[in-house]
């Protein structure tokens, strides 16, 4: 049976920074990437939507190691992918990539201090193990099979084209087309202008509004800095200009929501026609940063709202009919496509099976360790990022975690270490993810959660996890396995 020493499970964003951390700090390791899907990419691969971007800033959202050079801050998918793929090749992760190759099951035995992976091969249909000491499991926290897709009544006597931006077929037309964009989420905004821009007469239809931001898509700091000073010195100063603002941001969200949502219906009001209503279509039930912040680069949302190549109508789904959708109200909204921007399903650890010595681990009813470990679960990592940042501004601090981990279980002769979670009242538990979106609230039950304080509780707050994670002790909550013959602790 094939021994790799670190076993990476996802070749998106998150795996390729994990491969390339690994490769960079420890060569003498091995190290294997599985792809359950025939291309790299992940989440960027995945998405073919039209105007699939990302709503982070590039600066944030590049590897720190290998800082995004690109001229606009907030990219297109397609530009994103290419910068992901061109890392995997600097830095050797595309050689260690095997596609087609879903972890299915993975079983430690702690006598030998391996995981042993069940691995089902899309491309042969065969089925094939093969052992790792550690395992990373860098698959994001949703279903990539399938979206979520509300049973809508009267679906079956619609004649239009229904479409989820999970699964876009590439060959749908919709210039001069009725479209009408379910959801109001981060989806939804990105896919209202792009139709528009394809000819499409594009209403979106929401449940309830979602509180939208706008923002240049070119970073002014960035843009004028890169006139007289280099690349390495631009990129930390832009940096952290993003993360501070965006802290500061959701902080104040938190202490004083009622002056953020003003600010916010200000801003959209000020670029929508006069006498909008913006306390219906755009002014939320809930607090800013309840649920993601939704933002839209140049205001492009409002843009083809004012020019009237757009409607946002605010109202509930009564059924679909033969040509279009009726609602609560009365009103019949025309359409010949319908896409559901309703969102995602979420999956811990990409869906895999988890034993350890022999018995079967729910990854729902642990406790999320430093939010990149499991209590009980030995040498296995998860990357889950930021909903209040980018993405990777936390992908990397857990690579350089595990990489630190794995040089002082070298320096100490310890094969293993396990996170050994406090035994906490029902009560004192909280979701991994602490958002108050439809999808999340759907889905936690299957995630991890986090106990009252730390290492047990950790923050949407990167500088704090920059401490805790970068500088932090490796030690705490944790047991190490006896050393190897010969070897002190």
């Amino acid at each position: 049976m094939e021994h790799v020493d670190v076993v990476v499970v996802g070749a998106g964003l998150s795996g390729t920074g994990m491969a390339a951390r690994l490769l960079r700090d420890h060569p003498h390791r091995s190290v294997a990437v599985l792809e359950a899907r025939g291309a790299t990419g992940g989440t960027w691969d995945l998405f073919r939507y039209p105007g699939v971007r990302s709503d982070s800033d590039m600066h944030t959202l590049g590897y720190a190691d290998r800082p995004w050079r690109g001229p606009r801050a907030i990219a297109d998918g397609a530009s994103i992918l290419a910068y992901l793929r061109e890392t995997a090749a600097e830095t050797g992760v595309d050689r260690r990539v095997r596609l087609h190759h879903r972890v299915v099951a993975a079983a430690w035995s702690s006598a030998d201090a391996r995981w042993t992976l069940t691995v089902a091969r899309g491309d042969t249909g065969d089925e094939l193990r093969l052992t790792c000491s550690w395992l990373a499991a860098c698959t994001g926290y949703y279903r990539y099979d399938a979206g979520y897709a509300p049973a809508f009544p009267g679906r079956e006597a619609f004649r239009g084209d229904v479409v989820h931006p999970q699964h876009w077929p590439q060959d749908l037309e919709v210039a001069g087309r009725d479209v009408v964009v379910v959801g109001s989420g981060a989806t939804a905004v990105t896919l209202v202008p792009a139709l528009a821009a394809r000819g499409a007469r594009v209403t979106m239809l929401q449940r309830s509004p979602s509180w939208v931001l706008a923002l240049p898509s070119d970073d002014p700091l960035a843009r004028r800095l890169r006139r007289a000073l280099p690349g390495p010195v631009v990129r930390p100063v832009v940096l952290w200009k993003n993360v501070l603002l965006s802290r500061a941001l959701y902080r104040a969200s938190r202490r004083r929501p009622q002056r953020v949502a003003a600010l916010l219906q200000r801003r959209a009001a000020a670029q929508l026609p006069p006498g909008y209503d913006v306390a219906t279509h755009f002014t939320p039930s809930y607090d800013p940063w309840d649920q993601r912040l939704c933002v839209v680069p140049d205001g492009d949302l409002f843009r083809v709202v004012r020019e009237g190549r757009a409607e946002v109508v605010t109202d509930a789904v009564e059924r679909f009919v033969t040509d279009g959708i009726a609602l609560a109200s009365g009103r019949t909204l025309p359409a010949d496509v319908v896409v559901t921007a309703t969102g995602l399903e979420l999956l811990a650890l990409g869906g895999l099976r988890l034993v350890v010595d022999g018995e079967e681990v729910d990854p729902a009813r642990t406790l999320a360790y430093k939010g990149l470990m499991l209590g009980g679960v030995p040498n296995l990592s998860l990357t889950v990022g930021y909903t209040n940042a980018s993405w990777t501004l936390k992908a990397d601090l857990v690579a350089t975690y595990v990489s630190r981990l794995l040089r002082h279980l070298d320096r100490t002769g310890h094969r293993s270490v396990v996170p050994v979670a406090p035994d906490l009242p029902e009560e004192d538990l909280v979701p991994l993810i602490d958002l108050r979106s439809g999808y999340v609230l759907r889905g936690a039950g299957r995630l991890p959660r986090q106990g009252p304080a730390a290492p047990w509780r950790l923050h949407q707050d990167y500088l704090r996890d920059l401490r805790l994670l970068r500088w932090g002790p490796l030690t705490d909550g944790v047991r190490f396995d006896a050393p190897a013959p010969g070897r002190a602790a």
